[in-house]
């Protein structure tokens, strides 16, 4: 007997997806690559909401499942980040629905509905037991206080994932978010910032480490303000990152350490000298501009100005000059001017961005933007997004040119399209095609750059 899960969006959902592998893993399913194997009786979906196109490839998808139901009959379940707009009608088309926190509750919900089971569904509990099967089938989703959102965040992390790479994992060290952009539904799907335990983390990263991973990207909403929901009782960021450094520094092996997203407010001079102290904490920083300009950023919430951006940038450039610096932005938020908009194209062509991720703004219901006119049409958002594109192209190019002829360490990860080729990318994440011969998935190795694209490099192996 077999299930298929899917996740969508963010690489916080496909970390929170290989906890739910477990749990089904420990029940004796085993997973489906195929949502059309016939053996499959379980199906389910982790879902982002925080664009609207990924919850209509949600609403696709299980109408999809429930059209062939009749002819395979499966249990149907979502989980992830769900908007009250949409969790009504997801009650109706789904058989369960629950909040990521209360996966260790999972078992019992699947046993209330009768779904055969290969294992005992004591393998699949957690050492915090079970809980009150109440909740089956609609369980109250509400917005609990920040300690019982503690209580129930930190039982899900106690399931030891399992992980979809041996070279690559994802580490969560905070769920939820206190910052309320008012384009943002997280505070309204994952709740308030809860820090996850730093011993905790800290062994799972050994345990990665020793295990022979070779890339650990820390996770959260604004994972540098890690700890300060604790008051003083847990480590700062630079210190977790500090304790991160050490253990490479212990262990002597060779591995990269990400970390995705911090927040410009919080980002600190501290921060980027402990990373320049440690090689295993990678010269890369993904650093979310949203907007170029002071009005638009006011109206977005997001706490700094362009001022303290820049100040970000700069220490960054002078800290870490080799860092390789990322960023998102959208276009066509509420109100938006056409002036406005070119302060963003400035900042754009300002920081020279190695990679920017750019998003036409769509209402989030549950956001306060979502009350207010989303009054930049679509035409509009869409000649903003493709005039952005091909400037990111326009800086990336001579970026990745200045690559050519220079060696780069690069973690091989996977096969390329290209036959014959292998691909992986650089401490800086950007995207690297090399020939196979002589050279295996989750190396490291020395590669001369010989030719560049605007978003990718190709190189040889030294």
């Amino acid at each position: 007997m077999k299930y298929y899960i899917l996740p969508f969006g963010c690489q916080m959902n496909r970390s929170d997806t290989e906890r739910v592998r477990t749990v089904l893993n420990g029940m004796g399913y085993v997973e489906s690559e195929n949502d059309n194997d016939p053996d499959i009786i379980i199906k389910g979906i982790i879902a982002c909401s925080v664009r609207q196109k990924a919850i209509d490839r949600v609403y696709g998808r299980i109408r999809n499942w429930n059209a062939v139901k009749s002819e395979r009959p499966t249990l149907t379940f979502i989980s992830g980040c769900v908007l009250p707009a949409d969790r009504d009608k997801f009650l109706k088309m789904f058989d369960l629905m629950f909040p990521i926190d209360q996966l260790p509750e999972l078992p019992d919900m699947i046993r209330q509905y009768g779904v055969p089971t290969p294992g005992a569904f004591e393998t699949a509990r957690v050492e915090t037991g079970t809980v009150s099967s109440d909740h089956i089938g609609a369980p109250e989703i509400g917005k609990p206080g920040r300690e019982e959102a503690r209580e129930r965040i930190e039982s899900f992390w106690k399931v030891k994932p399992s992980y979809s790479s041996v070279i690559e994992a994802y580490v969560p060290i905070q769920n939820g978010c206190d910052k309320f952009c008012t384009f943002c539904a997280v505070p309204y799907t994952r709740g308030r910032e809860v820090s996850r335990p730093s011993a905790e983390i800290l062994d799972e990263i050994r345990y990665l480490v020793d295990n022979g991973c070779k890339s650990i990207t820390l996770l959260g909403q604004n994972v540098n303000s890690y700890g300060l929901d604790k008051k003083g009782e847990e480590l700062s960021f630079p210190e977790l990152m500090r304790a991160v450094g050490e253990i490479g520094r212990e262990s002597g092996k060779e591995f990269r350490t990400y970390f995705t997203s911090p927040h410009p407010r919080d980002m600190t001079r501290n921060l980027l000298e402990v990373m320049a102290e440690f090689e295993v904490l990678a010269d890369w920083i993904h650093l979310p501009l949203q907007s170029g300009d002071d009005k638009v950023l006011l109206k977005m919430n997001r706490n700094h100005s362009m001022d303290r951006y820049r100040t970000v940038v700069n220490d960054i450039r002078s800290i870490l000059p080799e860092a390789a610096l990322f960023t998102d932005i959208i276009v066509g938020f509420n109100g938006e001017s056409e002036e406005q908009f070119e302060h963003t194209i400035k900042a754009m062509r300002e920081f020279k961005y190695d990679m920017a991720y750019i998003a036409r703004y769509s209402p989030r219901p549950g956001a306060v933007s979502a009350r207010w006119d989303d009054d930049v049409t679509r035409e509009e958002k869409e000649r903003r997004y493709r005039k952005l594109s091909d400037i990111l192209l326009e800086i990336a190019a001579p970026l990745n040119r200045r690559r050519v002829g220079t060696v780069e360490r690069v973690l091989v990860t996977g096969e390329d399209r290209k036959e014959g080729y292998l691909s992986g990318y650089t401490e800086g994440r950007i995207p690297v095609r090399l020939a196979a011969a002589g050279v295996r998935i989750g190396d490291f190795v020395d590669v001369e750059i010989i030719s560049a694209r605007p978003l990718s490099i190709e190189g040889r192996v030294c």
